[in-house]
């Protein structure tokens, strides 16, 4: 079997300027690789990329945008970053909340209908906690 030395998600649009930048200034991340049809973008160790949709370079078959598709970012202070996203005026699909299985979240969409859940851990219940393999 391939040892896999990266991943990371690509999302498929028809605006790549706009969705890149969605990303760089709500979630911190910078352009290491910069074109008209594409966008590498990279925060520390975490990367995304933005492509064109009808590129060349995606089979005919699959050109089209993102769909059925949701991030999961985590984060320090889910408050804060709520507080920032509210004030900015982004859309917030899913309000502010705490979960049973360990998560206080909320979500929002980038410019293409992304979900994007941005996330603090907490601790689980009871009943969650016993359903993780591994201690939390």
């Amino acid at each position: 079997m391939q040892i896999i030395s990266s991943s990371y998600p690509v999302i498929m649009t028809d605006d790549v300027a706009n969705t890149a930048a969605f990303y760089e200034q709500n979630f911190g991340f910078e352009q290491l690789f910069s074109s008209d049809w594409y966008i590498h973008l990279q925060r520390e160790e975490h990367a995304l990329a933005v492509l064109d949709g009808q590129h060349e370079t995606v089979p005919e078959a699959y050109r089209g945008t993102a769909s059925g598709i949701l991030l999961n970012f985590e984060v320090d202070d889910v408050d804060a970053t709520y507080a920032k996203f509210l004030a900015a005026g982004l859309p917030i699909i899913s309000s502010l909340r705490d979960e049973d299985f360990g998560q206080r979240h909320f979500i929002t969409a980038d410019p293409n209908g992304v979900l994007v859940d941005v996330i603090t851990p907490i601790p689980p219940s009871a009943e969650f906690e016993a359903q993780f393999t591994q201690p939390v």
